[in-house]
């Protein structure tokens, strides 16, 4: 019979040969799981666009032939452009990504699509009639045009200035800002207290409504 240090020994050499438990794949907060194709991913796919990938992916998006009215017409705002990753195995995984939005003034209409960076050509592109948020070209544009409208300076007091500029739509189909894209410009003073509430069409630039703020 062995003795007990040899058996130690044994089970000890045993263990050391036995295959090794694959680790289990780490969950993300809300239950999904990380597996191994995301931590292979190349980093630089996450890194942010470039001016150059960014002047390339509106490039190859206006030179699409689905698009052709907007980039004739020539109305339109970028909302945003930033990196797409994809997991395999869909096809355009490790490709170089950029989600671009936009909003078609010609045809009012949101425009959100995928450039593949790489193989440049358009991916993926979804119209909709959906109401994508400001940009900050939008923003700057609704109070600059706030601003000068003698309705809105009329009622402006000392000391009021913008304090923000928000997405806004109609209430009732009566409003012009119901289906046209608009902006409301919020004027207040310095303590934080709103007085008045200018709305912005964005397709004729002009004021369409000023509210005192209370009531709003």
């Amino acid at each position: 019979m062995a003795s007990p240090k040899k058996a130690v020994k044994a089970a000890k050499q045993a263990k050391a040969k036995a295959k090794p438990v694959p680790k289990k794949a780490k969950v993300k907060p809300g239950g999904r799981t990380r597996t191994a194709d995301v931590e292979g991913a190349e980093p630089a796919l996450f890194d942010p666009l470039t001016p150059g990938e960014v002047a390339d992916a509106l490039r190859t998006l206006t030179e699409d032939r689905r698009l052709s009215s907007m980039a004739k017409v020539g109305r339109y705002r970028v909302i945003c452009t930033e990196p797409l990753v994809v997991k395999p195995p869909h096809w355009m995984a490790g490709h170089r990504l950029a989600r671009v939005v936009a909003y078609d003034y010609s045809s009012d209409r949101a425009v959100d699509a995928c450039v593949d960076l790489d193989a440049g050509v358009v991916a993926h592109l979804e119209l909709s009639r959906g109401q994508p948020m400001l940009s900050r070209d939008e923003e700057a544009l609704a109070i600059s045009i706030a601003m000068v409208d003698e309705r809105v300076s009329a009622k402006l007091e000392m000391g009021d200035m913008p304090q923000m500029t928000m997405h806004y739509w109609g209430r009732n189909p009566t409003d012009l800002a119901f289906a046209r894209r608009s902006a409301a410009v919020v004027f207040g003073r310095d303590s934080g207290h709103s007085t008045l509430v200018a709305v912005v069409d964005l397709l004729d630039n002009i004021v369409t409504q000023v509210v005192p703020a209370e009531l709003w």
